[in-house]
């Protein structure tokens, strides 16, 4: 056990040395020796979460702490280890994603003067998710959420010398801040009524915090761990980007494309969703909090689709994208549906990591043009990046065989199958949005690889008007007249296609001991009363197995409303453009709300940037003018004045003044006394 505990130690520990390494040491070791140590530090925390997979296969789990960190009354804060099916299933994502993207980064930013720092910052983060998933207990959990804010703080903000990108880090930062805060309350209500942060001693307690209630407002009971699980759900919501703290992801495209697949794909915004799969035994205990989970996951799945319909940045629809399955990943949370969850986590790592890589491709051919509509044609000059590119879109839209298609279609039959009140809404919700990502992945598709040339011309005209830019800089750039688009570098479409095999057989072959076998049996619990996943079981045993039910989808509606947003796709961008100017034209009310992205931004900036603006003029005129400079700094001062002035009549400088002055004094002394006798 303890050689096992060293492995166990060696999975974050060692991509946090090759960052120390690169960042510290960046200089000395130079661009090669930056990429090989934080590599080599991943791919061996790769290999030793395979090595860990197969001792929890073979039935071997750890709990237990590592250091105690402090203890106060009985109150222990340690840093500690749970290693079961579910944290080994993260640590596998985690590592081999980011594996990738730290082999994509050699080609990508290799222009980039940045580049040890950067590879310093992504391996950093990998050791942040890291020390997150593998957590056993709340105060690590909370360790590990804060750091991987952090350094997407840093990631976000890495070309510092554009505006856009300090105010995208500066938003991401600060809308997370808000998550973080309800998420505090949540771990602060835990410790107070079971007097410990460690899971197991909490998750035992459950039954009892269910029975008790509280009052937040005077008169008014709310029961403790619905309260608890909303607030902790909080925290999902920053971290997730789930409605309304959705604003900060769309806006992080300001970042390298590289962090755009690591925060986007396994890393960050899937931490909320890990983190109320770990708290199942919670949440069971409390249908408000899953029916709040479900319906804000709800509306993220179908309005944030709504928006990638309308986006002409290529990076960008793929973040919209990944909100509206980070919303099909909540809902699933909601029907108590953790295990597809996760699952629909661990498929859409592999495909989503796929397109935004591919995305990058495509941006290193175009010479950083990132406008869907300056492309077109590229199938022929990119044929891995389109190929590679295909079977992502594909996965995602949910094409049976592929595996998007096994966890996205057992979300849609979970929420079918669930109870809660919100169930009619939700099972809309991620049914129409089924349609909506169809199109959208596809119009980005078909505008991109397929159809007329459009670059060069654009390109020309971008240069002529911005100039050059500096390196590593994404915007504003393009194909001169007559230049034509090539595949980039090996190191960069490799990835591609190692995230392309699981794309299309992880769901296949996972599906039936992570959903219906003993794979989470042991790690998540699910309340007698909640039966999705026991329907979910009894329907996929009744088909046949995976096979069985891929052929059987050819047949559902999920499939054919997908089939119907590819088909409407092709006809508006392919056959018929003018058909899309013209519900623009039509429908310009509609457009210009999705074009603003339902105007969040703009109300965020008035009520809550605008507002503290001018609570900070006014404590500014009231506080520091008025107050401290007018009554307590030029106040004194005057009083201090006006007290002169009347006492210097006092000093005249003759003898019988002062003596007056102190006969009278006497008399006054002499009253008083006798008074008092």
């Amino acid at each position: 056990m303890k050689d096992m505990q060293a492995l166990y130690l060696l999975v974050p520990m060692a991509p946090l040395v090759g960052s120390i390494l690169a960042g510290l040491f960046g200089r000395k070791i130079g661009r090669a020796g930056a990429h090989w140590v934080t590599i080599l530090g991943v791919a061996i925390s790769f290999f030793t979460s395979l090595y860990i997979l197969q001792d929890v296969l073979a039935g071997h789990v750890f709990n237990g702490p590592l250091y105690t960190w402090m203890t106060v009354a009985d109150i222990k804060f340690e840093v500690g280890f749970l290693i079961d099916q579910l944290t080994v299933t993260m640590m596998l994502v985690v590592t081999f994603v980011s594996l990738m993207v730290h082999i994509y980064t050699i080609g990508y930013m290799a222009d980039d003067p940045g580049y040890q720092r950067f590879f310093s910052y992504i391996s950093l983060f990998t050791f942040s998710m890291l020390m997150l998933v593998m957590s056993n207990n709340f105060l690590q959990l909370f360790f590990g959420w804060e750091a991987v804010g952090l350094v997407s703080y840093l990631l976000i903000g890495f070309w510092y010398t554009r505006p856009t990108a300090i105010y995208a880090n500066l938003k991401a930062f600060l809308v997370n801040r808000v998550g973080d805060f309800g998420f505090l309350l949540g771990i602060g209500l835990v410790l107070m009524y079971t007097g410990s942060l460690d899971y197991a001693t909490v998750f035992s307690k459950a039954p009892e915090l269910a029975q008790l209630n509280i009052q937040i407002f005077a008169g008014h009971e709310w029961a403790l761990l619905s309260v608890t699980c909303i607030l902790l759900f909080i925290g999902a919501m920053g971290k997730s980007a789930q409605f309304p703290l959705h604003v900060w992801l769309p806006d992080s495209m300001e970042g390298p494309t590289p962090i755009s697949a690591l925060i986007h794909a396994a890393t960050m915004v899937t931490a909320g969703i890990f983190m109320v799969a770990r708290m199942s035994p919670l949440f069971e205990l409390s249908d408000t909090a899953l029916s709040v989970v479900m319906t804000i996951g709800a509306i993220t799945a179908l309005f944030m689709g709504f928006l990638g319909m309308v986006q002409n940045d290529i990076k960008r629809v793929v973040a919209y994208s990944t909100l509206s399955q980070l919303g099909y990943m909540t809902v699933a949370l909601g029907a108590s549906a953790y295990s597809v969850a996760v699952f629909h986590l661990m498929t859409h790592a592999f495909f989503k990591a796929l397109l935004f890589l591919a995305a990058g491709s495509v941006i290193i051919a175009m010479h950083h043009d990132q406008d869907i509509r300056n492309m077109g044609g590229l199938r022929k000059y990119l044929p891995i990046t389109w190929i590679t590119s295909l079977i992502g879109s594909l996965a995602l839209i949910g094409t049976p065989f592929f595996s998007g298609f096994y966890s996205k279609d057992s979300i849609i039959e979970a929420v079918h199958a669930s109870h809660l009140a919100s169930r009619d809404f939700a099972y809309f919700a991620v049914l129409a949005g089924v349609f909506v990502t169809a199109f959208y992945s596809f119009r980005m598709y078909f505008l991109v690889f397929h159809g007329e040339e459009r670059f060069g011309k654009a390109g020309h005209d971008a240069h002529e008007a911005h100039g050059d830019e500096e390196p590593g800089d994404e915007h504003h750039h393009g194909l001169a007249p007559g230049e034509k688009p090539h595949e980039p570098a090996w190191v960069v479409w490799l990835p591609l296609v190692l995230l392309a095999i699981p794309s299309l057989i992880i769901g296949y072959l996972t599906i039936e001991p992570m959903l219906f076998g003993d794979w989470f049996k042991s790690v998540i619990f699910i309340a007698p009363e909640h039966e999705a996943m026991k329907e979910l079981a009894e329907e996929f045993h009744g088909v046949g197995g995976p096979g069985a039910m891929a052929l059987h989808a050819f047949m559902s509606a999920p499939f054919w409303l997908a089939l119907a947003g590819v088909a409407v796709s092709w006809v508006f961008y392919m056959k018929k453009p003018e058909i899309p100017a013209k519900i623009k034209e039509i429908f310009s009310a509609i457009y210009t709300l999705l074009d603003n992205k339902y105007y969040f931004d703009k109300f965020n900036d008035w009520f809550f940037a605008g507002g503290a603006r001018g609570l900070g003029r006014g404590l500014w005129r009231f506080g520091d003018v008025t107050l401290i400079d007018g009554l307590m700094v030029n106040g004194t001062a005057k009083l201090v004045g006006f007290v002169s002035r009347f006492t210097r009549h006092l000093q005249s400088g003759y003898v019988y003044h002062y003596a007056f002055t102190m006969i009278i004094g006497v008399c006054l002394l002499l009253t008083v006394w006798y008074n008092r006798i």
